[in-house]
């Protein structure tokens, strides 16, 4: 049920899988894979800054629905959004990867968790590592887990740290980082005076399929983020890099070993948490 539900949503909106992902993501860092992102309320996640551009809790909650109809108060809104990202990955060409289920729901949600168990995208490669490591995640799993940017796409104002404004408005390159003709690019797509809804790719090449394109793209300093772009200027993120930009096979299964890590972060059991009625609040 909840493959065919994604199935659909996707083919009507080729940009859910990419949102799915992300949203799994920004879940599972905080409180661990609990659905806590999914709840609604003053002062939850979904109400954080860096929550307020996520997508595809309509695929989930539509999910939810028809599983209510069919066994009620039995499948977990944490269990639907891991499932959901397993099967938007699979949809947009990547690999089909096991998911174990019997995640409860969380029952708390605070915005002023997120910033703290959150990737920022002008992280230097130790912040990143020192947050995955308190994930139980190895620095293999964050250069595999990067991956996901194959798809998906990014507000202007995630990447602006990498440009200047002069007085005039006008936009400078000043990471050496990037390539010069993609940096143009980014200019041209997103100017200094752009609506903040404006976005970009972050894959400029197979932004809807899910593939190696993105490590490849960090060869050629194409990386939309300073968290990505460091993971090739980096001697001990590089040979990894290398490995997957030339082998698609082996990032594909890596991915399902570090995928299955991440939707296994702080999961919660038995008393722990319920299985909520609706996954936009609380029973």
């Amino acid at each position: 049920m909840v493959r065919n539900t994604v199935r659909s949503a996707s083919t009507l909106d080729s940009t859910l899988p990419g949102k799915l992902l992300r949203l799994v993501f920004h879940d599972c860092m905080v409180e661990g894979c609990d659905g806590s992102v999914l709840l609604e309320g003053n002062m939850t996640e979904r109400n954080d800054p860096a929550n307020t551009s996520l997508g595809g809790f309509s695929v989930v909650e539509s999910a939810k629905e028809l599983l209510e109809l069919f066994c009620p108060a039995t499948v977990s809104c944490a269990d639907i959004l891991a499932l959901a990202a397993r099967d938007a990955v699979e949809f947009a060409g990547g690999p089909h990867v096991r998911v174990l289920t019997g995640r409860k729901d969380g029952r708390v949600s605070l915005a002023s968790n997120v910033r703290p168990n959150m990737v920022d995208t002008s992280f230097t490669l130790d912040e990143m590592i020192k947050l995955f490591s308190s994930k139980g995640l190895s620095l293999d799993d964050l250069v595999t887990l990067s991956g996901a940017h194959t798809i998906g796409s990014a507000h202007c104002s995630a990447f602006r740290d990498r440009f200047q404004e002069d007085s005039k408005g006008n936009l400078t390159l000043i990471d050496s980082s990037l390539d010069k003709i993609f940096a143009d690019e980014l200019i041209k797509r997103c100017p200094a005076d752009v609506s903040s809804s404006i976005t970009v790719n972050n894959d400029p090449e197979t932004s809807m399929l899910f593939d190696n394109q993105y490590y490849r793209n960090l060869f050629s300093h194409k990386g939309l983020f300073q968290s990505d772009s460091v993971l090739f200027s980096d001697g001990r993120t590089r040979e990894k890099v290398d490995e997957f930009s030339n082998n698609q096979e082996s990032f594909f299964q890596k991915w399902g070993e570090s995928f299955f890590k991440l939707i296994n972060i702080g999961v919660k059991t038995e008393n722990e948490g319920e299985i909520r009625r609706s996954c936009t609040s609380i029973n």
